[in-house]
C-alpha cells in the first residue's frame, strides 16, 4: 500500500499511511503513552486483541493512520464515525499521538492531514475531538490550524466493566 504522505523527498525518512492489523502493538505501546502524558497511567485496558478485533475486518469499527519511519511506528491517529442529531455523518478522532521524542518534526500535522482528508472524502459534515485543557501543546497546535475549541460543553461518560 502506497503512503498517504511520503517525506522522504524532503529528507525526511517517515511516511504516514493507514493502518494495519501488524502495527497495533506498537499502536497500543503509543496509547500507553499518551495515558501516561495525560496522568491516567493505569486507565488502559483496551488491548493488543481487542485493536486487532476492532480495527481489522469485515466488522471494523474504527479507522487508523500510521507515521512510520524504517519500519517503526512512531505515530498515530484513531478515528471512527459517529451521528449528531443537528449535522449527520461525523468523523470522531479518538487519539491523536506522536511518539514524544518525534514531536515537532511535522508528523503530527501530516497525521491530521491524513484524518482531515478521510472526513472530506467520506463527506461528513464536521471532524471532531477533545483536547485536555492543560494540554498546551495540542491546544496551540489545533488553534494553528484553525480549530475551533469549545469550553461550554462538559464531557459526560458511564464506564461499564466488560
Amino acid at each position: 500500500m502506497e503512503p498517504l504522505q511520503d517525506k522522504t523527498s524532503t529528507g525526511q525518512r517517515w511516511f504516514v499511511r493507514p493502518g494495519r492489523r501488524e502495527d497495533c502493538a506498537a499502536v497500543h505501546a503509543l496509547i500507553v503513552e499518551l495515558a501516561v502524558y495525560e496522568r491516567e497511567p493505569d486507565a488502559v485496558v483496551v488491548t493488543v486483541a481487542d485493536l486487532e478485533a476492532d480495527g481489522f475486518g469485515p466488522d471494523a469499527i474504527f479507522d487508523l493512520f500510521v507515521a512510520e519511519e524504517a519500519g517503526e511506528v512512531i505515530g498515530m491517529a484513531l478515528v471512527y464515525e459517529k451521528y449528531s442529531t443537528w449535522k449527520g455523518r461525523c468523523l470522531y478522532l479518538e487519539d491523536f499521538v506522536v511518539t514524544a521524542s518525534r514531536r515537532g518534526e511535522g508528523i503530527g500535522q501530516t497525521l491530521f492531514t491524513a484524518v482531515h482528508s478521510l472526513a472530506v472524502s467520506r463527506g461528513v459534515r464536521r471532524l471532531e475531538w477533545q483536547v485536555l485543557e492543560w494540554n498546551e501543546p495540542a491546544i496551540a497546535f489545533y488553534r494553528k490550524i484553525g480549530a475551533e475549541l469549545d469550553g461550554e460543553w462538559l464531557n459526560g461518560r458511564i464506564a461499564f466493566d466488560v
